[in-house]
């Protein structure tokens, strides 16, 4: 039996496949990972997916079916001599598995010093992170394990664990517990199975009295958990709804309201590379070239934020915001390619004209390519008037410089060096 004093979602982690709720695209009947797991040949694996989704139990649940030496590192916490003392340990026996946690949070020295043990198969790897591990790990690394993307759980998924734990835990089973509301719970936990699960338990040790029936309402949740009304679902509708008011603030020239929805954003627990990451897309999407340097602030405080992490990171997003809603606006660079696709798909794959063609052979330059090029710096003002589109898509105009200061600029500088070309 399991020790009553641990968190509820250590009591109640699934031991095998058929127990794990969610994640059918991986676990179901003749998904591709049950039947990795069940040959009992497991490669080293990169288990990608939100917080609270199962990746350590199906870590667990990996090391029960194969019973094999398992060894968990918390990338967090452990350096490079926590791994080699792993890899040590796991060259005196056999399959051991060395789950790391997190493994995105480890730097390249780090990454680096598996890499061997990995190749050999002295250990197979089971790395988790919530973030995308085509950036965050390693490609010598990457490319020596399989990636398993888990999604997040839906709400039947999160209600059918409610159901099963209150069934089955034997703690929670001594009193019924009717469940007569659920949004508060699955709002809180935002789509996190282990904080719904230990908020579950929470709930439990709050209103268990003297009733045999204990009735879970979502005010209840509410008080107990002591979060405020405006909760931000990161999961949920309210995810989108705050992140498009952010970005509308942002648009607007609004920093007053950018900073309260970035606000809402950061006192939900949002991911700071998310809003981050949001702000440089809108640089150039919103403010393009009526404002070069928007990029290059959005582009340094992702940088800057990715490295410091909360709360500090809030100061930088704040100031990104501010500087971002009170620059000058243009779409003309998003317009741009939009219009540029469009063309594309509408006229095909058309020949480019031959003078602008590579010519790195002598048959290819006998054959007219590159034939009448005019080398732009050997003419005045670095300019010469050539035809550069295919011809039958000649003089479209695809850029048109916003109605702002330095695009007005560009756009006395094209119409002078154009004239009539292009109708600037």
């Amino acid at each position: 039996m399991f020790d009553l004093n641990l968190p509820l979602a250590e009591r109640m982690r699934p031991a095998s496949l058929d127990e794990l709720i969610g994640q059918e695209h991986l676990v179901g009947k003749d998904a591709i990972l049950r039947k990795t797991i069940n040959s009992g040949v497991i490669p080293s694996m990169i288990l990608w997916g939100p917080p609270g989704v199962g990746k350590t139990t199906i870590a667990n649940i990996i090391a029960n079916q194969v019973k094999a030496p398992f060894y968990t590192l918390s990338a967090v916490s452990a350096g490079v001599k926590d791994v080699r003392e792993v890899i040590d340990k796991a060259k005196r026996q056999s399959k051991a598995i060395l789950f790391i946690d997190e493994i995105h949070r480890f730097n390249k020295s780090q990454q680096d010093a598996l890499l061997g043990a990995v190749e050999k198969g002295t250990i197979t790897l089971i790395g988790a992170t919530t973030e995308n591990p085509s950036f965050e790990v390693n490609s010598a690394l990457l490319s020596r394990c399989q990636v398993y993307t888990l999604k997040s759980l839906s709400e039947d998924d999160l209600l059918r664990l409610v159901d099963h734990i209150l069934a089955k835990d034997e703690k929670l089973k001594k009193k019924k517990v009717v469940l007569t509301e659920h949004k508060a719970l699955l709002n809180i936990s935002g789509g996190d199975a282990r904080k719904l699960l230990n908020l579950v338990d929470l709930v439990y040790d709050s209103l268990a009295g003297d009733e045999e029936v204990i009735e879970v309402t979502d005010e209840k949740v509410m008080n107990i958990a002591q979060q405020r009304v405006a909760i931000y679902d990161k999961s949920g509708e309210q995810h989108y709804d705050i992140i498009s008011a952010f970005i509308k603030s942002l648009r607007g020239s609004d920093p007053n309201a950018a900073v309260y929805y970035m606000a809402r954003m950061i006192e939900g627990g949002e991911d700071v590379k998310f809003i981050a990451r949001r702000m440089l897309i809108l640089a150039s999407e919103d403010i393009g070239n009526a404002n070069p340097t928007a990029l290059v602030i959005a582009n340094n405080t992702f940088q800057a934020v990715n490295v410091i992490g909360y709360p500090e990171a809030e100061i930088i997003l704040s100031q990104c915001a501010t500087y971002l809603a009170c620059s000058p606006k243009s779409n003309a660079s998003y317009m741009a390619i939009r219009k540029a696709k469009s063309l594309v798909r509408e006229t095909g794959d058309l020949p480019v004209p031959m003078s602008i063609r590579n010519a790195p052979t002598k048959l290819m330059k006998d054959s007219g390519y590159g034939k009448g090029y005019k080398y732009a710096h050997d003419f005045s003002n670095n300019f010469v008037s050539m035809e550069f589109m295919p011809d039958k898509i000649r003089d479209s105009k695809l850029y048109d410089p916003g109605q702002n200061a330095r695009e007005e600029e560009m756009r006395k500088r094209l119409r002078a060096l154009w004239k009539d070309k292009y109708g600037y």
